[in-house]
């Protein structure tokens, strides 16, 4: 089992690395060393010694939505659950934030319905969703699929 662990500053150029390494294979889409630097917070790593092989972000877009990102890991590292922990970890923090719904828009759309996802339309999704579209070099044209994922909150509960 893989440790979790949230990132540090340290651990950005090798975040960036692996993240644009699977973008120029048109796995996912490119993230600017910035993007990473100012969003460190969000990210979960997995380290093998002193080497980042895997991450993946909880960004919170609003009060009761957020979206899971950036969510990569080493091809030599998978296949062993370890894409799976990090969603978990994601999930995890959501639920204890309290945020009750989390989407993600993905080329890999089996990945995230194996974990209890759900397909929708793209633009059923809210507004706060677009945010950070327009930097994208496909916008308006994405071709990124939509999953959502509902979590029972304790401010649901009682």
């Amino acid at each position: 089992m893989a440790q979790i662990e949230k990132a540090r500053i340290s651990d950005v150029p090798q975040m960036h690395q692996l993240i644009n390494s699977f973008a120029e294979k048109g796995d996912m889409l490119a993230r600017p060393l910035s993007e990473l630097y100012e969003n460190v917070r969000d990210f979960f790593v997995v380290h093998e010694e002193e080497r980042v092989t895997a991450c993946a972000a909880l960004h919170i877009n609003w009060s009761n939505l957020g979206e899971i990102k950036a969510v990569v890991v080493a091809e030599d590292h998978q296949r062993q659950g370890v894409g799976n922990q990090l969603i978990k970890a994601c999930l995890k923090e959501a639920k204890e934030l309290g945020i009750s719904t989390i989407f993600c828009l993905t080329y890999k759309p089996d990945f995230f319905t194996t974990l209890g996802f759900s397909q929708v339309d793209k633009m059923t999704l809210s507004h706060k969703v677009w945010s950070e579209c327009y930097r994208c070099p496909k916008f308006p044209n994405c071709d990124e699929v939509a999953l959502v994922y509902h979590i029972e909150t304790e401010a649901q509960l009682g």
